[in-house]
């Protein structure tokens, strides 16, 4: 499986902006798909965004107009920019690539470590 490992977590204050990035340890093109998820303390992880080599992008509504996601296949990088930050986007934020589908948990996909984005009011 490919590796993934996510970066630009921290810590930033409602209103702001932060850029996640994802980088694989192999050509991400020969994925179907690729994904950000988060999870926060106590609920169940959930789909942020994702990407389709055809271009198909999907967000979730709470994100959407907010975040853009972006993939990079020739530095192997998927992103994550994210604008107007608000406290309900607190979460731990997973990177997944999927070689079967990144559709509701993403089943048979490789995933990061996690990196942690938390906004304060």
């Amino acid at each position: 499986q490919v590796q993934l490992v996510e970066s630009g977590g921290g810590s930033v204050q409602a209103g702001g902006s932060l850029r996640l990035s994802c980088a694989a340890s192999e050509n991400l093109a020969s994925t179907v798909c690729m994904a950000w998820f988060r999870q926060a303390p106590g609920k169940e992880r959930e789909t942020v965004a994702r990407i389709y080599p055809d271009g198909r992008i999907f967000y979730r509504d709470t994100v959407n107009g907010r975040f853009v996601i972006s993939q990079d296949n020739a530095k192997n990088t998927l992103s994550l920019e994210m604008n107007s930050l608000k406290p309900e986007d607190t979460a731990m934020y997973y990177c997944a690539a999927g070689t079967r589908s990144c559709v509701g948990s993403c089943p048979g996909c490789s995933w990061g470590q996690g990196t942690q984005v938390t906004v304060s009011p």
